[in-house]
């Protein structure tokens, strides 16, 4: 064996181990998030108190009142509310405390596993690295690769988005138990040993097409969990403003969440942020297609689900801005867009032949 083959494998290695320690690590953080939440749930007394004072989370502050000069004198006039479609019928619900539920042990934990989830993603980039270094290459090449530069960039997404002050650390639990099954399976079923690139591969276009891919793929995946949480916390709010009384676990779950409309206005902006990267990802691979293959576009099944995906956003997108299309018929739409990137992700690289076949596995 070489010099330079060694050196390879023993970073390959390197790799390995630190995935693992990036697992055991966001184990940890996994355990946090859900003592957070079980202390939250035993604070109804805080949870109750944060919901009756919004100091500085108010969405309804009080506008300034717009003052007309009128014949010498002056005129007070309410400032006129500004209603867009977006928020036509949603209720005036204030958003819940957190998964701490206002309760200073619970709210502990909670930063714990931040601190731990920060850990981790550290760890696995570094994971992540050791295997670039060890093929020289992009991390990119079959689906092992692929799995565990997505759950480093979706923990990314999450971290960035908590330094912007963005209240969404109800999202922690559901990631952190993603990117623990997103890792199982690809130490497990997916891995693959490092290996060169097939020739079709080799060009600068891997990093700007499969880069893009991935990072709105995280995106993506923000957006479908806020809005199938949007579904349930909409579901719990209908049944409040009937009369109805939903079950005790719903309750102390759901209340904590940020109001459905929060949900909502954040899971279509990230989606709507994030839609434009993906047409680009789209016309990248024809471009990457035509240096490889000598033709832009062939309706191979990778092709095809990708364009299938950026139609079913396009029509969710479309939906938000259409009259009764808003609401639930909206996140139903958004739910299946996100299956189609699903498939194109993992059914179509695993299950299906065609140039794209890149898997591994």
């Amino acid at each position: 064996m070489t010099l330079a083959a060694a050196t390879n494998e023993h970073l390959a290695n390197i790799s390995n181990t630190l995935i693992y320690s990036a697992m055991a690590v966001y184990t940890l953080a996994f355990f946090a998030y859900i003592t957070e939440w079980l202390f939250g749930s035993r604070s109804k007394v805080g949870r109750t108190a944060a919901a009756l004072t919004e100091p500085k989370t108010s969405k309804k502050a009080a506008a300034p009142a717009v003052t007309v000069k009128k014949a010498g004198g002056t005129a007070v006039l309410e400032r006129p509310k500004v209603v867009v479609r977006s928020a036509a019928g949603s209720r005036d619900v204030p958003d819940g405390p957190g998964a701490h539920g206002g309760d200073a042990q619970g709210d502990l934990y909670g930063r714990i596993a931040v601190s731990l989830t920060a850990l981790a993603f550290l760890v696995e980039f570094g994971g992540v690295l050791a295997r670039a270094l060890s093929v020289q290459r992009a991390p990119w090449g079959n689906m092992y690769e692929f799995n565990i530069t997505f759950s480093t960039v979706a923990v990314g997404v999450y971290l960035t988005l908590l330094a912007l002050k963005k209240n969404i650390r109800w999202l922690g639990l559901f990631l952190i138990t993603t990117v623990l099954l997103d890792l199982g399976l690809a130490v497990t079923v997916l891995y693959t040993a490092s290996a060169q690139l097939v020739p079709a591969l080799h060009s600068y276009w891997l990093y700007i097409h499969v880069s893009t891919a991935i990072l709105c793929g995280a995106v993506f995946y923000v957006g479908a969990v806020a809005t199938l949480l949007y579904l349930f916390k909409d579901s719990y709010e209908n049944k409040l403003a009937t009369g109805g009384k939903p079950g005790r676990f719903a309750t102390s779950f759901l209340e904590r969440l940020p109001a459905s409309a929060s949900l909502d206005k954040f899971s279509y902006r990230v989606n709507a942020a994030v839609f434009p990267l993906w047409t680009f990802t789209i016309i990248a691979g024809a471009i990457w297609a035509g240096d490889a293959w000598g033709r832009y576009w062939g309706w191979d099944p990778k092709e095809t689900w990708s364009f299938i995906t950026w139609v079913a956003y396009a029509g969710y997108l479309h939906a938000r801005a259409t009259a009764g299309w808003k609401g639930r018929k909206a996140a139903y739409l958004a739910l299946l867009a996100f299956g189609c990137w699903l498939f194109n992700y993992y059914g179509v690289n695993i299950f299906v032949s065609g140039k794209h076949s890149y898997a591994g596995v």
